[in-house]
């Protein structure tokens, strides 16, 4: 018979597993598609801020620019000379650290807020003249006196140039601080077209690489803005690029995405780990469910079946579970001992049938024997007379032929009679005993069958009650009768084993098998009706049957019957 998967497989299968793979499914899902928006979020986010410092940058060095230019004009407008000229922007002093300076066409330094040596070491008239335009950016220089690099912006009017040197660090730095003063984790920093670093803050996780080797610097030395993604020891990170265009400089800020991402939203791409302990109380409501519930109930149907078969020791042995599963057991144990002792009644009933029965074929097969078989024999002999008879009168030949096939008849006649009389009443058996008696069961039904039918008996033979006998020796008589009738088999075996505890008989057969009913009330259903009549013969005399059979795999039945000690 086949088996069906146990009810905790089949929930896990039909439920757990693929609700837990719907949800895992969706998680993850959502998890990839929230990462990927966050990813891109974030890009967006630095490069327009970054696109904003820029432009922060740049209006404040078109200012600076913007002051030099007014300088210049003023300085070459105003009759009072240059230094009353410079003094009068002394108020944009604090936009240019380096402070400024004017510069006749020849060169002369004509004024200067300061004195440093940065106006005598640099050629900023010659400079000036190769630019050939009002305002213009000088390349850095730094300062031999303070060390510090100044960035020089210069306008020309007329015959005076107006210089302005101004700190490109100091101004990236209040320009970004607004912007990116928040981001522990990112890297700022601010490239010259020579490959100078102006201006860095925060740890670049590149290292040594060169200002122009950078990721996104050439890009914005290009005048290039954007933003990029570049994973370095399994962390991407996003790098935001844009360019300064007054003075060809390059913005880059670069940060792991992961961690400029809001925490709370870090936080829910934990969701997912919530479906764990989901999964942990599904696993363990299934087990819990299949240990007070499932195993139970199906402990509860083996010993049921088990009770169906005959063996009311079996609903008696607790199943355990909850509550209602033990109260069922009880329920089925006391309508088992009510079955039990109705089949005890039926089979004191069935017993006095079964004995009347075999009385009535004793007295059948006596009857038979004494009164049929003998007149055959009479008859037989009368014939026998006759032909001597007519052999001696010379009679025709087709009374010859007549009565030889009388004789044949009578002798056919006597042979069924006196098979039938051994049905009727195995003489085998009364003198002899069971084992003889199934011995020459298995060579007449072999005969009879036309298949070879095997014999063996195992362990101390002993003889058993009459009635026992007579129960095991019509089990097996029905048994071969049904591998006849329905087995198409090419083979039997009758195997009578001897037990300390039990006696057992198998009729086996390599025929095309059947479907084994699950209890004995669909025997009948299923049409057999001979296995049917081996069960309740198994029954009444305290005997257990055992039915081993599949399509193609032939059948074996098994009689057990216990041993009175």
């Amino acid at each position: 018979m086949k088996h069906r998967p146990s009810l905790p497989l089949q929930l896990f299968i039909i439920t757990v597993l693929p609700l837990t793979a719907l949800l895992l499914l969706i998680a993850f899902g959502s998890l990839g598609l929230h990462q990927r928006a966050m990813r891109h979020m974030v890009g967006e986010r630095d490069e327009r801020a970054t696109r904003a410092a820029a432009s922060a940058i740049t209006e404040q060095i078109n200012h600076r620019r913007s002051a030099i230019r007014s300088v210049a004009l003023h300085a070459a407008n105003v009759d009072a000379g240059p230094v009353h000229a410079l003094a009068d922007a002394a108020f944009l002093l604090p936009d240019f650290e380096g402070g400024m300076a004017l510069f006749a066409a020849s060169g002369e330094r004509l004024a200067a807020s300061t004195d440093a040596a940065l106006w005598q070491t640099y050629a900023l008239p010659e400079r000036a003249a190769s630019v050939g335009r009002e305002s213009y950016f000088l390349p850095s220089v730094t300062d031999p006196e303070s060390g510090e690099t100044f960035t020089l912006v210069a306008a020309t009017e007329g015959e005076v140039t107006a210089v302005g040197a101004f700190s490109a660090t100091s101004l990236a730095r209040r320009a970004l601080a607004d912007i990116f003063g928040g981001h522990e984790q990112a890297a700022v920093y601010v490239v010259t077209a020579e490959g100078d670093t102006l201006y860095h803050t925060g740890m670049l996780a590149w290292g040594d690489t060169p200002p122009l080797a950078q990721p996104g610097v050439t890009d914005a030395l290009r005048g290039e803005s954007g933003a990029t993604y570049l994973t370095i020891d399994g962390e991407e990170y996003v790098i935001a690029f844009s360019p300064i265009s007054p003075v060809g400089w390059a913005l880059v800020l670069a940060e792991p995405w992961r961690a400029a991402s809001d925490p709370l939203l870090r936080t829910t791409e934990l969701a997912p780990l919530i479906l764990i302990p989901a999964l942990l109380v599904s696993l363990l409501a299934l087990w819990f469910g299949a240990r007070q519930v499932v195993r139970p109930l199906q402990s509860l149907e083996q010993k049921a079946t088990q009770l169906g078969w005959g063996d009311f020791a079996a609903i008696e042995e607790p199943v355990g579970g909850i509550n209602e599963i033990q109260r069922l057991q009880t329920e089925l144990i006391h309508m088992a001992r009510k079955v039990q002792l109705a089949q005890q009644s039926l089979r004191g009933y069935l017993g006095a049938v079964t004995t009347g029965q075999e009385e009535e074929r004793r007295r059948l097969a006596r009857d038979l024997h004494d009164d049929t078989i003998q007149s055959l024999i009479a008859l037989n002999q009368q014939i026998q007379l006759a032909q001597m008879a007519g052999a001696a009168a010379d009679a025709d030949e087709a009374t010859a032929d007549r009565l030889a096939t009388m004789q044949q008849m009578a002798g056919q006649m006597m042979a069924d009679l006196r098979r039938l009389i051994h049905d009727l009443r195995p003489i085998y058996l009364e003198d002899l005993g069971l084992v003889p008696a199934l011995q020459m069961l298995a060579r007449d039904m072999g005969q009879t069958m036309e298949i070879p039918v095997s014999f063996a008996s195992t362990g101390r033979e002993q003889r058993l009650p009459p009635d026992v006998e007579l129960g095991l020796y019509r089990i097996a008589q029905e048994g071969l009768r049904n591998v006849a009738r329905h087995a198409q088999a090419n083979r039997a075996e009758l195997r009578l084993a001897f037990t300390e505890t039990a006696v057992y008989l198998t009729i086996q057969d390599d025929g095309r098998g059947f479907v084994v009913p699950e209890s004995p009330a669909q025997i009948a259903a299923a049409g057999h009706f001979g296995l049917l009549g081996v069960q309740e013969r198994a029954e009444a005399m305290g005997a257990r049957l055992q039915i081993e059979s599949a399509a193609g795999a032939g059948t074996a039945l098994t009689v057990c019957r216990p041993l009175m000690t």
